[in-house]
């Protein structure tokens, strides 16, 4: 893989008309756009998952095609700027991820901070406000992935349903997985409300009553096409499942 340098910051698909569904990627890219420069740091720390979330656009596209749904992802690295965190969090502009300094990050002055908030942060936001608007759907669905080794610490879930004060779309899909799902599965994990991470939940969702949650895929399991073929056929129709049983109409849903 190479890295490739862009200036835009935000993308929305598929957004024509009602959706039963918004889907988000807020670590869609590893793309650091050239007026902000890659932060010092290495072309294998910018390709790497502290800077995004390997495989999640491809889920989350999987997901929107699936559910008849848009999707709005970030194109920033979210080293830049993590889009799942507020202006004022430290891990909005983090100076270390897991085992990688990010100097760029160190020491930043408050304009410093202002202008990645302006010029990334408020775009992304813009875009979803919009896509709520235009799509009035019924819920937010946000696409994750996550490393398999953090710390040095395995991680035995493979998929994490995650929410925050409002679990009715999570509770909908952990009560369907099945006696033997071909997954581990587990609620709010590897990360939960406490590591701050439902923040585009609380923003977008909660406000306005729609039903949410966060999905997190470990990356190994969609490091290649087979992988992620195999995780969308099982997960994809489990969101849906979920939906229908929280009452969302699926007219636009693909089978």
């Amino acid at each position: 893989m190479q890295q490739v340098h862009s200036d835009k910051v935000v993308e929305t698909e598929g957004l024509s008309g009602r959706a039963p569904a918004l889907v988000l990627c807020e670590h869609a890219s590893h793309n650091f756009p050239p007026r902000f420069g890659t932060l010092g740091l290495s072309e294998e720390v910018q390709l790497s998952h502290a800077a995004w979330d390997p495989g999640a656009l491809d889920l989350a596209r999987s997901l929107a095609a699936y559910l008849g749904a848009p999707l709005v992802a970030s194109r920033v690295s979210r080293l830049l700027y993590d889009c799942n965190r507020p202006p004022e969090a430290p891990g909005a502009m983090t100076e270390r991820s897991e085992r990688f300094e990010i100097p760029g990050n160190k020491g930043l002055t408050e304009q410093a901070r202002l202008v990645r908030t302006e010029q990334i942060y408020v775009p992304f936001c813009n875009a979803v406000s919009h896509a709520l608007e235009v799509a009035k759907p019924k819920a937010l669905i946000t696409m994750h992935t996550f490393t398999p080794v953090y710390n040095g610490a395995r991680r035995p879930v493979e998929i994490g349903v995650l929410h925050d004060t409002d679990s009715r779309l999570a509770d909908a899909m952990l009560d369907n997985t099945g006696e033997n799902p071909p997954y581990r599965v587990e609620r709010n994990d590897p990360y939960g409300p406490e590591d701050g991470v439902t923040h585009s939940l609380k923003l977008h969702a909660l406000p306005r009553g729609l039903l949410n949650v966060m999905i997190e895929v470990r990356n190994d399991l969609v490091a290649d096409k087979q992988g992620l073929a195999e995780v969308s056929s099982w997960l994809n129709p489990l969101i849906a499942r979920g939906l229908e049983v929280c009452c969302v109409e699926m007219e636009g849903q693909v089978r």
